[in-house]
């Protein structure tokens, strides 16, 4: 079965060479870690590395796994 791939908007509040922590709702307390290796990582144009602002590329099962969708 094929796998889903969706986009989602978050707000990155760490990253290490391994994984990203990130929210969806700009709180850290709120944050989960996701795997890079399962996601691409892009920043959002126009909002600036300031606002931390991100476009994360995953599958769907990880988005749900983790609670972001």
């Amino acid at each position: 079965m094929p796998t889903n791939i969706i986009d989602l908007t978050l707000q990155e509040h760490h990253r290490t060479k391994a994984a990203i922590l990130v929210s969806d709702d700009g709180e850290e307390k709120n944050a989960v870690w996701l795997p890079l290796s399962q996601c691409e990582v892009a920043e959002m144009p126009g909002t600036g590395a300031a606002r931390g602002l991100v476009l994360v590329t995953l599958p769907e099962w990880l988005a749900v796994e983790r609670g972001l969708v």
